[in-house]
């Protein structure tokens, strides 16, 4: 399973286990209509979060292999000078 469903799952879990808390709690609609927006911002900025790290991971792993697909491509055209 990869990580991104894993993550996801995750973050699904905690939104609903949240949403059902504080659906379950014995408040005034108003009170309740407030905590679930809460939530779901900071379930939102969460999501942000973990995606951008995961998009930053992604890009430094891009560039190291970018990196050396760079370097064995030189190598290999050097070492095809030198055969000539």
């Amino acid at each position: 399973m990869s990580t991104g469903k894993v993550l996801l799952g995750v973050l699904g879990g905690v939104a609903a286990g949240a949403l059902l808390g504080v659906l379950m709690a014995p408040a005034k609609g108003k009170d309740t209509r407030a905590k679930i927006s809460k939530k779901g911002k900071d379930g939102a900025d969460s999501l942000k979060t973990s995606v951008n790290e995961f998009l930053n991971t992604i890009s430094e792993k891009f560039e190291e292999v970018k990196g050396e697909v760079t370097e064995f491509a030189e190598k290999a055209k050097t070492r095809a000078e030198e055969l000539k």
